[in-house]
């Protein structure tokens, strides 16, 4: 199985432009997240937090999974690699390593 999801929400932290493919990032659930309980948080060293998975209709990049379709088949944390930099956000894709 491959799961490609958006990044999104990088302009509230270190914007994109710095993003590149083929870039490692992690992806950390966030249950306890007072805005979405399925919100999925993406960091990359050194910057720590860069954004979010998308979990909205607004934010999904075409057919690519939100965090909450996502969520169930990742542990608590996972690994991912950008793949994609566009206006509209940032396509990526989860490791294989990381799905269960």
């Amino acid at each position: 199985m491959k799961i490609y999801f958006t990044l999104t929400g990088t302009d509230y932290y270190h914007g994109k432009d710095y993003l590149k493919n083929g870039m490692r990032i992690k992806l950390i659930k966030e249950p306890d997240n007072p805005y979405d309980s399925e919100a999925i948080r993406v960091e990359m060293a050194p910057l720590s937090k860069i954004g979010y998975v998308a979990n909205s209709t607004k934010t999904v990049i075409g057919d690519s999974w939100s965090a909450g379709r996502m969520y169930d088949h990742i542990g608590k944390k996972a690994d991912a690699v950008v793949k994609l930099v566009t206006e509209r956000g940032v396509l990526c894709k989860v490791c294989k390593k990381s799905l269960r």
